[in-house]
This record gives structure tokens, sequence and C-alpha cells, in this order.
């Protein structure tokens, strides 16, 4: 009620504007309302984890993030830290209708993630933009949203009347990790307590441990997290889970490696991938191996997923 309010003739002019500070502007975050022209819809690449899906999409409603991740691609991928919230929804909607048309797979559903460049359920108190994608999938049955989130926001979404094509996405890691990497998010509790509300009202859950961070100590750790999950969730209950380790395209690693001087993260032994930065093959197969074994007896091998 009491923001000025400031009318620009393109978002860009601010967005994208030269020699911006982006940890700078997370201590003042700004709000940007835009239009959103073309394209509407991506298709997934290689570095995201489809889950099993053949025709697998991400969209953008929102960029950028109210959270600040210490390992997140989007500080290395947008100029500035500031949130825009393109007002134009119904245009990625026609979007998603003309791909269901055409997806590559007919017989397959379109899994679209409209959380992958921000974390659309922390802001639902501000803008219900969950609640209306929800509501626009009820409308098309070949439809699949995958919703991912570290919030613990729920709540704000549990009047809803739960249905198959919706997929809850929670990245869950060590206390350490929420501590020290994940700043601004909720606390472990909090998130699995939000999980267990959403299992309880019959929605479809995934569980995300992406990415594992390695470092001397990482297996107690993690160990220490799944021994929590086991024991506070029923592995029955869950959908599936993904498992993936840190990486990032090679020009958003730099660009945030050179602003981040503080953070342990981008200073480790990486090795580039074909323009991917990422830990070792070595280091990799160990993250599988581990999280592998750990996830034994607590959900099925077919459903679990890893990026490695």
């Amino acid at each position: 009620p009491k923001a000025e309010l400031v009318e620009i003739p393109d978002y860009k002019m601010v967005f994208n504007r030269p020699r911006q500070d982006f940890q700078t502007q997370k201590k003042s975050i700004k709000l940007i309302l835009a239009v959103k022209k073309p394209p509407f819809i991506y298709k997934g690449t290689d570095i995201l984890q489809h889950g099993g899906f053949k025709n697998f999409y991400y969209n953008t409603p929102i960029l950028n993030c109210l959270y600040n991740c210490d390992y997140c691609f989007l500080q290395g991928m947008y100029p500035s830290a500031n949130m825009v919230v393109f007002v134009n929804q119904e245009d990625m909607q026609l979007a998603v209708e003309k791909e269901l048309q055409n997806r590559p797979y007919p017989h397959d559903p379109l899994m679209l993630s409209i959380s992958y460049n921000t974390d659309l359920l922390a802001f639902e108190n501000i803008l219900p933009m969950t609640r209306t994608w929800i509501n626009y999938a009820k409308t098309q049955p070949d439809l699949n949203l995958e919703v991912r989130t570290k919030s613990a926001l729920f709540s704000a979404i549990n009047d809803m009347e739960p249905i198959d094509q919706i997929l809850l996405a929670w990245t869950l890691s060590p206390e350490k990790i929420v501590k020290g990497n994940e700043f601004d998010t909720p606390t472990l509790d909090r998130r699995i307590a939000a999980i267990q509300s959403a299992i309880d009202s019959g929605w479809k859950v995934r569980l995300c441990f992406d990415p594992v961070l390695v470092y001397p100590g990482w297996e107690t750790d993690y160990s220490e997290l799944l021994n929590m999950i086991k024991s506070e969730l029923d592995g029955e209950n869950i959908f599936d889970v993904t498992v993936g380790v840190f990486r990032m395209g090679q020009d958003y690693f730099h660009r945030i490696r050179k602003s981040k001087l503080d953070s342990k993260v981008y200073y480790q032994n990486y090795e580039n991938e074909e323009g991917v930065v990422t830990i070792s093959q070595v280091d990799r197969k160990s993250v599988q191996n581990f999280m592998g074994e750990k996830l034994a007896g607590f959900i099925s091998e077919g459903r679990i997923h890893f990026w490695v």
C-alpha cells in the first residue's frame, strides 16, 4: 500500500541495466510488473532433471526468487535481484496449449515446471500464482505441473482439491546447508511438516536432494538428513525422489565466482564438461552410490532419478 509506483516503458530498462550488484539488491528487493514477450515456454535442457517425463518443459511466470541460496544459478543468469512478475499469464497458457498439441511424444503428458526460475509457492501469499496454474491445469488433461519449492507455505493452497496432474516437489538439504547456504529459506523441520501436510491432504509429493553438495564430512550430514526424513515420512507416500549434484552453465558460474569471493561453493575443484561446471565423475559416482544406498528400503529404486 505504501509502495512508490514508477512507470517504465520496458522492464529490461531497469532489470537488465549494467553495473548492478545482485547481493546488494537482495537486501531491498523491488517488484517489477511487466508484460512478457515470446517465447513463453522452453524445452527442458540436459542440465535439468526431467524426472522420467519425456515431454519436459518449463516456463517463467516470475523471474528471480525471494530466497537467496548460495549455489543458485539465478545470481549469474540475471544482472538484477529484483523480482519480475509477468502479468500476461494467459499468453503463457496459450503457448502451453500449442505445445500440448505439438509435443514430441503425443501419448505422454507434458510436464511443465512452473517454478524453475523462482520459488512460486514462496510467493503465494503475495500473488496466488501457484493456485492460478493449478486451476488452469484442471482444464488441460494432458498437462502435468511440477511446483518445486523450499517453502513451508503449503497452507496457502491447502484448501484446494488435490489432483494427480500436480507434483509438489520439495528441495531438502541438511540443516548445515540450510543455515550456511540456503539463506532466507524455511528450516528443514518446517519443510518436512509442509510435506507431511501435503501428503495428508492427498497431493503427489516429490523429494529433491538437489544439489547434494560435496565437502569434507558431507556423508555424515546427509546421513542425518535422510535418517530424519525416514523417521518423519513414509516412503510409500512419496511419488518419487530426484538426486543431483552441483552443476551450472560456465558463463553463470564464472560471473558469480567473480562477485562471491567469500563463498566456498565457487572455489572447489570442478570440471568443465561441454560448458557445464560440475564436480568430478568420481565424486558424482560417490554421491549416486551413497544416496542410492541410503534411500534403499525407503523408496523403490525405480522411483529414484539421478543427475550425475
